[in-house]
């Protein structure tokens, strides 16, 4: 274990803090029109929009649930010499019948202040960490993850797997090794690859490990689950991006490092001293697509990083309401809008944190996290 040289800094403690509380948080806000790819119809769905945890509504009008594939990572249907399918035998128990109803939302049956299937893994995770005693380890993380995955009961109350879960146990049920089991399909650079790579940098930085140590095991995190360049490259950036806002000193302003993130991210054509002129639309949703894929959704998550820097409500409530894959998006966007505490400016989530269905196991967890890696 690395000498750890941050216990007595509150600053750090308390960005790291409210960084791992957003992410929860983000994902619960924006769960129930998750994949509303057209504005309106969150509006209509949502009088006002969204501005408060809210159950997932029984109609989706951007769901296609039914073309995707309950057997492999695709969207169309395969057979294979399996006699069960993915969803429902393997993973997902119970909630295969929701896959076949058009306009079925993904997150069927979720109340307001639950979250989704990817904050569980990321909450697994977690628990690996506390499990070895603040130390990561992927092999064992991967264990972890069948294991909620498959069990016989569901750890969690989600009805859909995105692709990447369901090319993973298919090459699982096919004797693939934990290491090997990793598909690569058309969304694989997704921003919902990076949802853990927060929380995992964040813990290996404040476990006193240097950047290259922290930057290794991110990636080696990520491949095991999306194995794609063009992510790993983002990823590299993200983890930079954690490392400069996590330690940032007093005379730093955090929106100058975030301004620099934007620049390199959006190869300078995103360019502002007052980002309250641009309209939010003008960049998430016509500039670059609301959808998952990481070449439009992390300039977005930069952008709306910098605009609200100083305000993380009102930043994860605009990302909720522009719709698109606006869960994965927030809990990028709410890790880094949760580092963004200066030494005037101490922002806080627990209005809704304490909100959360699952706030005080998850409080419990992060307690033995931090008591783990310091």
């Amino acid at each position: 274990m690395a000498i750890n040289i941050y216990t007595d800094n509150d600053l750090i403690l308390n960005r790291a803090k409210a960084a791992l509380k957003t992410v929860f948080v983000a994902d619960s806000l924006a769960m129930p029109v998750h994949w509303f790819y057209r504005t309106e119809d969150i509006y209509h769905a949502f009088p006002g929009g969204i501005k408060k945890f809210e159950d997932a509504p029984q109609y989706h009008p951007s769901s296609i649930m039914s073309l995707h594939s309950t057997q492999q990572g695709g969207r169309s249907y395969h057979t294979n010499n399996k006699s069960e399918n993915i969803i429902g035998g393997v993973i997902m128990k119970g909630r295969e019948d929701h896959w076949d109803k058009p306009n079925r939302h993904y997150h069927h049956g979720m109340k307001a202040g639950e979250n989704t299937l990817n904050v569980h893994c990321l909450r697994t995770l977690i628990q690996s960490i506390i499990d070895l005693k603040g130390r990561y380890n992927n092999q064992y993380f991967l264990e972890s993850y069948v294991s909620m995955m498959t069990a016989k009961k569901p750890l969690h109350n989600d009805t859909y797997a995105e692709s990447y879960h369901r090319g993973f146990f298919a090459n699982y049920i096919n004797g693939n090794d934990l290491q090997s089991c990793a598909a690569k399909t058309h969304d694989t650079a997704s921003i919902g690859g990076l949802v853990s790579i927060g929380p995992l940098a964040m813990s290996l930085f404040l476990s006193g490990h240097d950047s290259l140590y922290v930057q290794d095991q991110c990636k080696s995190h990520l491949y095991s689950t999306h194995p794609d360049e063009s992510l790993a490259s983002i990823c590299s950036d993200y983890v930079e991006l954690i490392n400069d806002l996590l330690f940032c000193d007093d005379y730093q302003s955090t929106l100058d490092i975030l301004k620099d993130a934007l620049k390199k991210a959006s190869l300078n054509s995103i360019r502002s001293d007052d980002f309250s002129e641009i309209d939010d639309h003008s960049i998430v949703g016509m500039k670059y697509s609301t959808a998952c894929y990481i070449s439009g959704s992390w300039p977005s998550v930069l952008f709306l990083a910098c605009k609200y820097h100083n305000d993380i409500k009102k930043g994860l409530l605009v990302n909720t309401n522009l719709g698109g894959d606006n869960v994965h998006r927030g809990t990028v966007l709410g890790f880094i809008l949760g580092l963004c505490q200066e030494g005037n400016r101490i922002q806080t989530i627990d209005e809704w944190f304490f909100q959360l269905k699952g706030h005080l196991s998850i409080k419990t967890e992060m307690r033995y996290l931090f008591q783990s890696i310091m």
